[in-house]
């Protein structure tokens, strides 16, 4: 786990990699297992709602107000609040639902709800969402939020933030080239050659220790050429024709330089430093950017869409959620204290401690969220187009967590960086490596 988890709250790493890589291996046995007294907070008569450091102490702190401020009524029981580490989550979450000293209510990795769902231990959100139907609230979701979550047995959870993927850019840079910026494949390959010849990289990824963000450009350039690691079922079907043309055009940038050969070993730090030293010109990033990287000049701006050869826009979504759980003292209670919690959460972006987007309109229309103008263009021109890890598919399911952040993954992104095998070659092998976790 890397640091800037205190200081910045979108490492990516944090959330799911870990994750994925526990479901893979251990996520029955685990359940298995009894243990660690050390995670039961609150008593039987409380509603125990666990919640991560999204952002620095700041957001904790402000989070663990909007449960302290719960008055719940018609005979619901209050709530507690308790920070738990990113640092062996998974367990902790494991071993303490198997101890029924687990939570009745919590955020988490963006899988975890599917992996105990898929284990019996997740309560269905039907009543949340009826409740957010009835208060209005259910048509303040901005567009597609609420679906993946929908099941045939009912909602696994409800989303609360976006972690949304999208091309930045340094203007001054595209300026000091004399290029345009790139609206399709063609006019970024061309972008990269003039950005080269000025000594910057034209796309700009990374997939050091704990770095994600070679990972999601490998899956965001598939999707956005309108494939994807599965097929509309649910099946695998990494070698499909748009996936190999998406792996053979970021193998081309590769062998044009475009790419920083170092980037194989970049940190999100090194990333990072690469944009705020005008290394980096155009490339896949995270809301908030500018703030990630230090930099408050406006140069560093949200780019558009680009088009994929065939007509496709799109990018990656991973939509943090909350869920519940079945070892509660009262199920009436925890979705009580949940419709509550979702018509808080504003707060934490009206006081500046979200780097993410939020899941209601609303929020998005707060002077506090609208006065960045990258915001406002990534809420109009980017979420609008973002698919999850399920894509081709709609739904999310537990078959995730072993994709993001998994060894598969991570060797096929080395694999292509590196460029020590033709996109089909790759591909083959990285089906073969998820498979074989998938089977077991």
């Amino acid at each position: 786990m890397t640091s800037d988890r205190t200081t910045f709250s979108r490492q990516p790493f944090s959330r799911r990699g870990f994750l994925g890589l526990a479901a893979a291996a251990a996520a029955v046995p685990a359940l298995a297992a009894c243990g660690g007294g050390s995670a039961s907070g609150g008593s039987s008569g409380e509603i125990k709602f666990w919640d991560m450091p999204w952002g620095t102490p700041a957001y904790n702190d402000a989070a663990k107000k909007l449960v302290e401020g719960y008055s719940p009524s018609s005979g619901n029981l209050k709530a507690s609040y308790q920070i738990i580490q990113w640092n062996n989550f998974y367990q902790t979450f494991s071993s303490a639902i198997a101890s029924k000293t687990g939570p009745a209510v919590s955020t988490g990795g963006g899988f975890q709800a599917f992996q105990f769902e898929q284990q019996g231990q997740i309560a269905y959100a039907d009543g949340v969402v009826d409740a957010l139907k009835k208060n209005g609230m259910y048509d303040d979701f901005l567009p597609g939020v609420l679906d993946p979550f929908k099941s045939d047995k009912g909602y696994i959870a409800i989303p609360w933030q976006l972690d949304m993927r999208m091309f930045w850019y340094r203007k001054s840079l595209f300026d000091q080239a004399g290029v345009a910026l790139p609206k399709d494949w063609p006019s970024l390959l061309e972008a990269g050659k003039a950005l080269k010849k000025i000594g910057a990289f034209g796309f700009m990824t990374g997939s050091g220790a704990g770095n994600n963000y070679g990972n999601h450009t490998m899956i965001m350039m598939m999707v956005n050429n309108g494939g994807g690691v599965w097929t509309q079922d649910g099946q695998l079907d990494l070698l499909n024709d748009r996936n190999v043309e998406a792996i053979e055009f970021i193998l081309e940038l590769r062998s044009n330089g475009i790419i920083d050969p170092a980037c194989v070993g970049y940190t999100t730090d090194n990333m990072s430093a690469q944009w705020k030293d005008k290394k980096a010109a155009f490339g896949l990033f995270q809301v908030g950017a500018p703030q990630r990287v230090g930099d408050t000049s406006g140069d560093l701006l949200v780019a558009d869409p680009l088009t994929a050869p065939h007509g496709d826009k799109a990018t990656i979504v991973f939509p943090n959620n909350i869920m519940m759980y079945k070892n509660t003292p009262s199920q009436a209670s925890s979705e009580a204290f949940l419709v509550y919690y979702m018509g808080q959460i504003k707060e934490l972006w009206k006081q500046g401690l979200m780097n993410s987007l939020p899941v209601f309109k609303s929020i998005t229309e707060t002077p506090e969220f609208a006065k960045d103008a990258n915001n406002v263009k990534i809420v109009k021109d980017w979420q609008p187009i973002a698919k999850t890890f399920a894509s081709r598919g709609k739904s999310l399911n537990a078959n995730l967590a072993a994709l993001d952040g998994g060894q598969a993954l991570n060797q096929f992104t080395q694999t292509i960086l590196t460029g020590q095998a033709d996109a089909k070659t790759a591909l083959k092998t990285f089906q073969s490596g998820l498979q074989s976790v998938l089977k077991s």
